[in-house]
């Protein structure tokens, strides 16, 4: 199992358009691709020198070669979708292996 983790720091100025953007529109178009089989969304609690609000986006997934297939024919235009947000956001991505879950 596969975790892809999308931490994204959102200005204050927008934050309340693209919390609900992410949750309506977003998240369920990235389950909606069948290649996660959950998400898990979490503000981050943290103060952050710049502003913001942090957030941190964990998509599960069955495997690496999944993951791959997501960033092959899904990724680009997914990410293109936050357009509207452009400038307001930065946001990095992590590949995580499950280990062992107890």
């Amino acid at each position: 199992m596969y975790i892809y983790n999308v931490t994204v720091n959102i200005d204050e100025s927008v934050h309340k358009k693209w919390l609900h953007w992410m949750q309506t529109e977003h998240i369920p178009a990235m389950l909606k691709t069948g290649k996660f089989s959950k998400a898990l969304m979490s503000r981050v609690q943290v103060e952050e020198e710049m502003g913001g609000m942090t957030y941190s986006v964990q998509y599960t997934t069955d495997s690496k070669a999944t993951l791959e297939k997501y960033y092959a024919e899904d990724a680009e235009t997914l990410r293109a979708q936050s357009k509207p947000f452009e400038g307001t956001f930065v946001a990095f991505r992590t590949e995580l292996e499950i280990i062992s879950e107890h």
